[in-house]
């Protein structure tokens, strides 16, 4: 029993403080007698306020050792990822082949993890196909959201075609805008495709190939002569006759109303077997227009000589727009079966040979 009526504050003070006084000063002298149990004291401490035991302690050094050598073998960048490069995922592979091919690329490390990653993220959406440029080393999960969202890195050339071009016209575009594009292998696979790739402007990647380019063009063509398909079918001539006769009229007349009578025009010397007598096709035959020709050229022996040739030429002259492919479908029908423009591109038609040669004296001065 605790005696209150004898309670003495500074009494209690005293010997608080003597309680303590003495604890402090045991502890030193077994401090001094056992020096390794400042250590453990600290160790104990330690273990107290982290609320770990050594087991767990040496967990979590295992899990960090692991997880920093899973980044360096797997995820991190390889040594000798490509810097600077243009990598290309090839329109039709599968994610296991485009994994190979980054591995091969040196861009990843691991195929496996680049794969399960893609099909955990992707969505259902893949792998976007493509040419992607890394201006930095990338680790393999900003590979993979790159990949999936389409990020390529690069900012595509901006390359316009006019209309009436043709394919050696499109490859020294190409080749002025891209130093290292091949124009003879471009050559060797739009020749075949003339009047068929679609005039435009287009947007390529630094490292564009001729194959790429060629489908592009040839894609946006099939995608514009839907809008005119019914008027084809109802015009009963062939997709191939209708780009021909497009072509001459692209390089003929300059609008649609004046394409659209000389369309009518020359369907007419056709179906009166009149040789169309077209001076267009020359600068495709022999680069002259219709102010250099001479007798002689007219006369030479060439499937696209429409003076030596009736009918329509053996293909296209030229990559003829939406304009000259509706004027080839929609003609004006007239009782002109001559014309000329002047070198200001007016159009004068004539219904005979004898108004024509004065056309040509009132207009271009020719005699």
């Amino acid at each position: 029993m605790f005696n209150f009526s004898n309670y003495n504050p500074r009494n209690t003070k005293f010997l608080v403080k003597n309680f303590f006084m003495r604890r402090y000063y045991k502890s030193k002298k077994f401090l001094g007698v056992f020096p390794f149990a400042s250590a453990k004291l600290g160790q104990n401490r330690l273990e107290y306020f982290l609320g770990f035991s050594k087991f767990k302690l040496i967990l979590v050094i295992i899990i960090v050792l692991s997880a920093s050598l899973f980044n360096f073998y797997f995820i991190k960048a390889p040594a000798d990822f490509p810097v600077g490069a243009v990598i290309t995922i090839e329109e039709g592979d599968t994610l296991k082949q485009i994994a190979a091919d980054l591995k091969n690329q040196k861009v990843i490390k691991s195929p496996a993890l680049f794969s399960g990653l893609a099909k955990v993220l992707m969505n259902g959406k893949g792998v976007m196909a493509g040419s992607y440029f890394f201006e930095k080393k990338s680790s393999v999960g900003l590979i993979v959201w790159k990949t999936i969202k389409g990020h390529y890195g690069i900012t595509p050339t901006k390359v316009t075609f006019v209309e009436g071009a043709t394919v050696y016209d499109v490859a020294d575009i190409m080749q002025k805008k891209f130093p290292k594009f091949d124009k003879e292998e471009f050559l060797k696979i739009a020749r075949e495709e003339e009047g068929f790739l679609f005039p435009d402007t287009y947007y390529f990647l630094p490292n564009v190939t001729p194959h790429s380019v060629a489908r592009a063009m040839r894609d946006n063509f099939n995608k514009k002569i839907l809008e005119i398909a019914e008027k084809i079918e109802e015009s009963g001539r062939t997709l191939k006759e209708i780009v021909i006769m497009a072509s001459l009229l692209e390089k003929e007349a300059r609008t649609l109303k004046s394409k659209q009578m000389i369309s009518g025009i020359l369907w007419k010397r056709i179906e009166i077997g009149m040789p169309l007598q077209v001076d267009a096709v020359f600068p495709y035959i022999n680069g002259k227009n219709t102010y250099q020709l001479s007798l002689k050229d007219l006369k030479i022996d060439s499937p696209y000589n429409t003076y030596k040739h009736k009918g329509l030429p053996i293909g296209p002259i030229a990559n003829p727009s939406l304009w000259s492919l509706l004027a080839a479908v929609t003609p004006v029908d007239s009782n002109y079966l001559f014309y000329l423009s002047d070198r200001s591109g007016n159009m004068y038609y004539a219904a005979d040979f004898e108004e024509h040669k004065r056309n040509k004296r009132l207009y271009l001065h020719l005699y």
